[in-house]
């Protein structure tokens, strides 16, 4: 495991050392935190929705 993490660590950065498709490298950096924030968001309101569904649940059961 450790030597699979040095080796990515090292080919990272072989690739932000070659200015070459820097761009890319920067889109994709931009991508992967916008795909964090929206899963971080998702699980939010994902507990939210089942808290709102459970408060409902219980409200028609002990109305009924």
């Amino acid at each position: 495991m450790k030597n699979a993490y040095l080796m990515m660590s090292i080919k990272l950065q072989n690739l932000l050392s070659n200015e070459e498709g820097q761009d890319l490298i920067e889109y994709a950096l931009v991508v992967a935190l916008i795909a964090f924030g929206a899963t971080a968001a998702m699980s939010a309101l994902a507990t939210k929705i089942s808290t709102a569904f459970s408060s409902i649940g219980t409200t028609l059961t002990t109305s009924v």
